[in-house]
C-alpha cells in the first residue's frame, strides 16, 4: 500500500488564528476570541438554489471571505480530494461515494457515484492511487485512477456495528473514520454503543476506542481506548494521530455538596468538553469512567471555562471513587471545545495553510448540540499549529442556526481544495460549499 500521510494532508484543510493564552478562561463556554467575523451572504450557483436556499442565508466568516454553494448532495459527510483533483463525499445514509469534478470557472461541479452498495460507508482516505473506505463493518481498499476505482479489497474485516450477533441491533456509533499514518498503518476509529455501556472495554474487538493496523491491512489492536466516539480522525504535520471526539451526555455533578450526582441542565449544559487529542499507543481518553473538565476553579458554581490541557476528574455515575480508573493519572487533553459540540470532520492544512494571518492548522466540523438548552451552533472550527501542537479553538464560519435555535444547516467536515479554497459538507443542508479568502 502506498503512503497515505502526505496526500491526506495536502488534501486537508485549516486555518489559523492568534492563539490566547492556555489557560485564558471563557465565558460561559464561548471560543477564545479569534479574528473578527463579519457577515457574509451565501449565494447558491446555477441550479442550487432549492431549499434551504430558496430563501437569502447568510453567514459569519472573516471579512471579505465569499461562501458559495458549489453543490447539493443529500446527506454528505467526509469528504477527501484525489490526486487528480476531484472531491469525493461520503454518504452513510445512501451507502455510496459521490464524486464531484470541478467545472471551469464559476460552474458548478459534475457529480457521479463512484461507488455504491456500501454498508454506511463514512470515512475517507487516499495514499496515492489507493483509496480507502470506512464502511461500518470494515475498511475497503480500491485501486483510484482517473475518476475510477478497481480491485475492492477488504484491509480490516470484522468491526462491530448493528448487526453484530451480540449487540441485537443496538449500535449509536456505528459510523466509522479512518486515516494513515507515515508508515502506512490504518487507524479506524470503533464508536462506542451507547451512551453510558462499560462493556466496550471488554468487547472483542474493543469499542470506544481507535484501532490500529499493520500497512495494507490486517488484524487489528488497540491504539486508544476510552474515546467514546472518535469521529474525527486525522494525522498532523509531524505524523501523529489526532481524534475529535463526541463525549457523554447528561453527566452527573460530580462535586460535594447537596447536589452530588444529580443532572442539572446548568452543569450539562457545559460538561464535559469535547477532546481535541493527540495520541499515541496505549493512551485511555477515560469514558466513561473520566471526564475531561473546563472548569478553571473546580467545584465552584460559574466556574470560568477553559479548554487547553485540561485534567479529568471522576464520572460520579460510573467511578465515584476512583475504583474503576484513577482519573488523575490520565494526561490532560491538549484541546477542547465546548459540551454537546459534537465535532465530526477533522482536517490539517499545512505549507503554507490558509492565505493571510492563518496559516497552517485543523479544522473540525461542529455539528452542534441535542441535548443542551440553549442548542450549540454548529460552526466550522479553526485550531491553529504551532511548535508542534494544536492552539485554542476559534470559530472560523458560523450562522447556521437561527436565533430560536432552529437549524438550516449543520457542517460536518471542511477539507481544503487545491485551489486553495475551503470546502465544507452539510448534511442538513446537502450542500458542499465553497468557501475563498481574498
Amino acid at each position: 500500500m502506498n503512503r497515505i500521510a502526505r496526500a491526506l494532508l495536502a488534501g486537508a484543510m485549516a486555518l489559523t488564528t492568534a492563539a490566547c493564552s492556555a489557560d485564558e478562561p471563557t465565558a460561559g463556554g464561548a471560543r477564545p476570541a479569534g479574528s473578527t467575523l463579519t457577515e457574509t451572504a451565501v449565494r447558491p450557483l446555477a441550479g442550487n438554489d432549492a431549499a434551504p436556499f430558496d430563501r437569502a442565508r447568510r453567514l459569519q466568516a472573516p471579512p471579505g471571505w465569499t461562501v458559495t454553494v458549489w453543490a447539493r448532495v443529500p446527506g454528505a459527510r467526509l469528504l477527501a480530494w484525489t490526486g487528480d483533483r476531484r472531491l469525493l463525499v461520503s454518504r452513510p445514509k445512501f451507502g455510496d461515494v459521490v464524486e464531484l469534478s470541478p467545472g471551469a470557472g464559476d460552474a458548478a461541479p459534475a457529480a457521479s457515484t463512484l461507488v455504491s452498495g456500501l454498508n454506511q460507508p463514512h470515512g475517507l482516505a487516499l495514499d496515492g492511487d489507493t483509496l480507502l473506505v470506512a464502511e461500518s463493518d470494515r475498511v475497503d481498499a480500491y485501486t483510484y485512477a482517473s475518476g475510477k476505482v478497481s480491485g475492492r479489497r477488504v484491509v480490516i474485516g470484522d468491526l462491530p456495528d448493528a448487526k453484530s450477533p451480540e449487540l441485537g441491533g443496538q449500535y449509536a456509533h456505528a459510523l466509522k473514520s479512518v486515516a494513515v499514518g507515515p508508515d502506512g498503518a490504518l487507524y479506524v476509529s470503533v464508536g462506542s454503543t451507547g451512551n453510558i455501556s462499560a462493556g466496550d472495554r471488554d468487547a472483542a474487538p474493543e469499542r470506544a476506542t481507535i484501532l490500529r493496523a499493520p500497512a495494507g491491512g490486517g488484524k487489528p489492536t488497540v491504539f486508544a481506548r476510552g474515546v467514546r466516539n472518535g469521529t474525527g480522525l486525522a494525522v498532523d504535520p509531524g505524523g501523529a494521530v489526532w481524534t475529535a471526539v463526541n463525549n457523554r451526555d447528561n453527566i452527573g455533578y460530580p462535586h460535594d455538596g447537596d447536589d452530588r450526582g444529580e443532572i442539572l441542565q446548568s452543569y450539562v449544559n457545559d460538561h464535559p468538553l469535547e477532546p481535541l487529542a493527540r495520541l499515541e499507543q496505549g493512551r485511555d481518553l477515560g469514558w466513561p469512567y473520566c471526564n475531561p473538565d473546563p472548569d478553571l476553579r473546580p467545584g465552584t458554581r460559574g466556574s470560568p471555562l477553559g479548554y487547553t490541557a485540561r485534567p479529568f476528574v471522576r464520572d460520579v455515575q460510573t467511578n465515584p471513587d476512583g475504583a474503576e480508573l484513577d482519573c488523575a493519572k490520565l494526561p490532560p487533553v491538549e484541546q477542547g471545545m465546548g459540551a454537546h459540540s459534537a465535532p465530526l470532520g477533522l482536517s490539517f492544512a499545512v505549507k503554507p495553510g490558509l492565505p493571510g494571518a492563518y496559516g497552517p492548522g485543523a479544522l473540525v466540523g461542529v455539528h452542534g448540540s441535542w441535548n443542551r438548552k440553549p442548542p450549540r451552533p454548529p460552526e466550522v472550527s479553526f485550531f491553529a499549529w504551532r511548535d508542534g501542537t494544536l492552539g485554542p479553538q476559534q470559530t472560523l464560519l458560523t450562522g447556521f442556526q437561527l436565533d430560536d435555535g432552529s437549524r438550516w444547516g449543520r457542517p460536518v467536515m471542511a477539507v481544503q481544495g487545491p485551489d486553495g479554497a475551503l470546502y465544507v459538507s452539510d448534511d442538513l443542508a446537502g450542500a458542499v460549499y465553497r468557501v475563498i479568502a481574498p
